[in-house]
């Protein structure tokens, strides 16, 4: 297999990682009925952000821009890096390592009128940042995000480095 179709397989399957993912946390959010804390809801931006720049990428891949492609997977890597931060950082949080943001919590939208206002405070569940909701195998959804945006980091990492070996390496002397 050559290093181009590596690449494209890598970030494909970045891709289809990425989507699987982002629809669990949809998942157990609208089908669950787990409602998410806004540290949750801030680490589906970098999926937000990654995939589609991904999907740029493999676009440019497939249209023979390797230079560009090599780029963009850096950022995707990057991006979900951050992400895999954020998931750390809320994992250490929920096992009471470390602090976790003041403001954290979450809940319903707000009543369509004063009226219900009375019933909708009655009915809206706060949701913390440092108290896990789930766990499977002792790690909660911020803990599994963390394990997937590093594994998709390092997805596009390794994307971008077979191109960038391959372009160093048609480029020197035989």
């Amino acid at each position: 297999m050559s290093a181009e179709k590596l690449a494209q397989s890598l970030t494909l399957l970045l891709l289809a990682g990425g989507v699987v993912v982002i629809g669990t946390a949809w998942g157990y959010q609208v089908l669950g009925g787990y409602v998410p804390c806004k540290l949750c809801l801030e680490q589906r931006i970098p999926y937000y952000i990654g995939l589609p720049m991904a999907l740029v990428a493999l676009g440019a891949l497939v249209s023979g821009r390797k230079g560009i492609a090599a780029i963009l997977l850096l950022v995707v890597a990057a991006v979900f890096a951050y992400g895999a931060g954020l998931g750390i950082y809320q994992a250490g949080a929920e096992w009471q390592f470390w602090d976790g943001p003041n403001d954290c919590g979450g809940g319903t939208a707000a009543p369509a009128s004063a009226a219900n206002m009375l019933q909708a405070l009655q009915s809206t569940r706060v949701v913390s940042c440092t108290e896990a909701s789930w766990r499977m195998l002792g790690l909660s959804f911020a803990g599994w995000n963390a394990v997937a945006s590093a594994g998709l980091a390092g997805l596009g990492v390794l994307a971008a480095g077979i191109l960038k070996f391959r372009r160093s390496m048609a480029k020197s002397p035989a």
